[in-house]
């Protein structure tokens, strides 16, 4: 049984080669037109620099706080957190690496239909959903490895790991979402609400920024976000299962891991075969890996346990992804009833719009929350707090085929930007129509998912905690632990307020930039032999420059509020405050995440389906309401994914002075 301890670090490699096989030959693929390469070389640019200043920060504030923890928490943990870093940084780099090299490929390829762009984009979200995944399991299968060898008892020191990985996640999420939406809104409200202009049209000076902020943001955040929360729930499960079961226990998820990373990438060879439509290969491509997952963790429950009791978590944990795929369809689909109603509300105005899709995101916390909550009450009565950690094993099981679903729309949305500005043709930009739709649905079906991957390894974290502290039940009767869950509570509205303040401020600037750049003299909208440029690098210094300050606050937060909660008022109301981040980060996300992302839906169903209603005050309505639910769906809400779990780290940590 000892061999099959190697089964995850080889399933990492496997899939990991796999990739980097993908990704030479994706590589070798060359742009024939040169306009479109020059614009995709600036946007990589872009996105490097901005990706290399980030993480200088990232480098200096982890070597200082592994100084800390060495001296604090010992050497392990130090180590640990170091390691955590090292990966969630490599995740953010190749995530953005691979989709800035895809977009003019992409677009390329619509000259020979949508089906050839499609599968261009998804096999480059294919390289960055397989290679992250393995870079999680690798690091958790491997440390756990070299903890057993070396005869180190404390797999506690693991929680380093994690702790590691939440921390550069919330620099990446908060800094890409403060850059992606300063530029986002910047443009729209300049570009289309003032000036007029189109989506993408190249005299805007923010546009460029925009295609950037696309891949710091979508890419880079998110790959770092879902990877930090994989690698939190392996770790939780892990201790879990040492107490509870011994070695079994922490081999299952895994192995579990191991098989759901290795069923995702039979979605390679979906290109083989026919299909009516592209939103039917898209289930496919999360119903088939899932199938062969559940089969797989049934036959290693019975494997390993002699039942399937372990399986039963598990299984909760799949199936709840399905059904929160199906919730967010039923909310933000272009053609669903809620999208058509703010549709219907823009032609009164923004206000009607605003409100319509707030109670759209009001009713729809409630569905994903219900589920979670059957998943975490299933879980407990198959296997106490160990089958709580199973059910966020199962859940995250699939996540390389959700980061390759997640990637795979701001490539397609590069991509199409790209065709725009290069002037390629009306023909290209309808493929390309039909592709970024699909994206704008992975879009919100992937935030979601990566909010319910947050919230169960929260769970899970949670567990560990108590197990950690020797914690049988939380008095929430004592004033004390009152305390720490409305300190808990209220920190989900802190972090919201100082990010969405950060894209305001940033906003602010980069709207000055761009009304002086086109009301001068030299303006590119006097461009009429192409010799005038907008000042497209001004645009992204602004965007750079706030994000990097947007990003150490929220940081400072989320990482002193459990230490100091802990110091002052114990253990006790230390869990408290975990408690109260999770009940109102999990329905505030949500909240934010689906109506940013119905307001987003229907201002393009009304540029794509309805184009001659382009610059009417129906669809000036629609694009204030969706530069209101920009910085809610893809800064505040995404980041609140990755500070519920930074609490859970940092709370674990402190453990050691509480024990």
């Amino acid at each position: 049984m000892d061999l099959l301890l190697y089964f995850p670090v080889i399933s990492s490699a496997t899939a990991s080669i796999l990739s980097i096989s993908l990704a030479w030959r994706l590589s070798r693929i060359t742009v024939g037109i040169k306009e479109l390469s020059d614009i995709s070389n600036l946007i990589r640019r872009g996105a490097i620099a901005y990706l290399n200043k980030q993480f200088l920060l990232v480098l200096l504030f982890s070597a200082v706080f592994a100084v800390i923890l060495d001296i604090f928490f010992g050497i392990w943990k130090a180590i640990s957190f170091l390691l955590g870093s090292a990966f969630s940084t490599i995740s953010a780099y190749t995530g953005t690496l691979i989709t800035v090299n895809m977009n003019s490929k992409t677009a390329e390829a619509a000259k020979e239909g949508s089906f050839k762009a499609f599968f261009r984009a998804f096999n480059g979200g294919m390289v960055a959903g397989l290679s992250l995944t393995s870079f999680g399991l690798l690091s958790v299968a491997g440390l756990y490895l070299l903890f057993l060898a070396l005869g180190h008892g404390n797999i506690t020191d693991l929680i380093g790991l994690a702790f590691g990985a939440s921390l550069v996640a919330l620099f990446a999420r908060v800094g890409g979402g403060i850059y992606t939406k300063a530029a986002d809104i910047s443009a729209d409200v300049v570009g289309k609400i003032e000036m007029k202009l189109p989506e993408d049209d190249p005299r805007n000076p923010a546009v460029i920024a925009d295609q950037v902020g696309d891949n710091v943001g979508d890419v880079a955040g998110m790959g770092s976000d879902v990877f930090q929360s994989y690698v939190c729930m392996l770790i939780a499960a892990i201790i879990l299962g040492t107490a509870t079961h011994g070695f079994v226990g922490a081999l299952y998820p895994l192995i579990v891991s191991s098989f759901g990373l290795l069923s995702s990438a039979i979605n390679l060879l979906f290109a083989a075969f026919p299909f009516k439509s592209f939103k039917r290969l898209i289930y496919k491509m999360i119903y088939s890996p899932t199938i062969l997952t559940i089969i797989t963790s049934a036959i290693a429950s019975q494997c390993l346990f002699g039942s399937l009791r372990a399986f039963l978590p598990t299984l909760m944990g799949i199936i709840s992804v399905l059904l929160l795929a199906h919730i967010t369809n039923y909310y933000t689909s272009p053609n669903s009833r809620f999208v058509k109603a703010i549709i219907r509300a823009s032609r009164t105005g923004p206000a009607v719009n605003i409100l319509t899709g707030l109670s759209t995101g009001l009713e729809a916390a409630l569905l994903p929350t219900i589920v979670i909550s059957i998943v975490v009450f299933l879980a407990y009565n198959f296997e106490d707090l160990y089958g709580l950690s199973l059910a966020a094993t199962g859940f995250l099981s699939i996540m390389a085929t959700f980061v390759s679903i997640a990637a795979y729309g701001p490539i397609v949305d590069n991509a199409d930007g790209l065709i725009t500005m290069s002037k390629m043709g009306k023909e290209f930009r309808k493929e390309m129509d039909i592709l970024d739709s699909i994206g704008n649905v992975t879009k919100a079906t992937c935030k979601v998912y990566a909010i319910g991957t947050s919230a169960l390894a929260q769970v899970a974290l949670f567990s560990t905690y108590l197990t950690s502290t020797r914690l049988t039940a939380i008095n929430a009767v004592d004033p004390r632990v009152i305390t720490g869950i409305l300190i808990g509570g209220s920190l989900s509205f802190v972090l919201c307020s100082l990010v969405i303040k950060a894209v305001s401020k940033a906003s602010y600037t980069m709207i000055e930039e761009i009304r002086r750049q086109l009301n001068a003299h030299t303006s590119p909208l006097h461009n009429v032999r192409g010799k005038i440029k907008p000042g497209y690098i001004k645009c992204i210094e602004i965007c750079t420059k706030a994000a990097l300050r947007g990003m150490l606050f929220p940081a400072f937060l989320s990482v002193l509020t459990p230490f100091i909660t802990g110091l002052l008022l114990g253990k006790e109301p230390l869990g408290g405050l975990i408690i109260g981040n999770l009940v109102t980060t999990l329905p505030l996300s949500l909240f934010m995440c689906i109506s940013g992302a119905s307001w987003d839906n229907a201002k393009k169903h009304i540029e794509i389906r309805m184009p001659e209603d382009k610059g009417s005050p129906m669809h000036v309505a629609s694009v204030i309401g969706d530069t209101v639910g920009d910085p809610l769906k893809d800064a505040a809400g995404p980041s609140l994914d990755i500070f519920i779990n930074l609490i859970g780290t940092a709370a674990l940590m402190h453990v050691t002075y509480m024990t």
